[in-house]
C-alpha cells in the first residue's frame, strides 16, 4: 500500500466551500481548528480565507497551513513518519561523516579520468586543458 506523503495531501488546492482544519497555529486558532473554505485567491502564492466553526473569518492563510479535513489524521501520521526519517536520515549523514571525513572534501575519480566535484562531473578534456594553462603561466 502507498502511503501518501505531506505534499501529496496538501497538492491540490481547495474550492469554496471545502471543509478544511489547520496544521499549523495561527494567531488566535490553534493547528487541528476546522472550518470552510470562504474565498480562495492568489496565482503564484495560494492563500484563503477561512470561517472557523466560531463564525469568525480569517484571511491570508496559506495553502500549506491547510489540509482537507478528510485528510487531518492521515496528514499527521505522515508529517510524524517524515519528521522520524529525517532525523534518521540526518544521524545517517553525520555517522558518515564522522567516518570518512576526507571523503567529502576530496574530489572522486570516476572512469575515464573524470573528476567529480560536488557532484559535477569535470570532464577530463577541460582538466587538461587547465593543467596545459597552468603550465603556460607558469603557476
Amino acid at each position: 500500500m502507498l502511503v501518501p506523503t505531506t505534499l501529496q495531501l496538501q497538492a491540490n488546492p481547495f474550492v469554496r466551500g471545502a471543509k478544511v482544519r489547520l496544521v499549523e497555529d495561527i494567531p488566535g486558532y490553534p493547528a487541528g481548528s476546522s472550518g470552510k473554505i470562504a474565498v480562495a485567491n492568489g496565482f503564484t502564492w495560494t492563500r484563503y480565507w477561512v470561517r472557523f466553526d466560531d463564525g469568525r473569518a480569517v484571511g491570508h492563510i496559506d495553502h500549506h497551513s491547510l489540509v482537507g479535513q478528510r485528510d487531518y489524521d492521515e496528514f499527521l501520521a505522515a508529517r510524524q513518519r517524515e519528521e522520524v526519517e529525517a532525523a534518521r536520515a540526518a544521524e545517517e549523514a553525520a555517522t558518515a561523516a564522522v567516518e570518512a571525513p576526507d571523503a567529502a572534501d576530496a574530489p572522486a575519480v570516476g572512469a575515464g579520468g573524470q573528476v567529480q566535484v560536488n557532484g559535477v562531473t569535470i570532464p577530463q578534456r577541460l582538466l587538461d586543458m587547465s593543467a596545459a594553462a597552468r603550465q603556460r603561466l607558469g603557476a
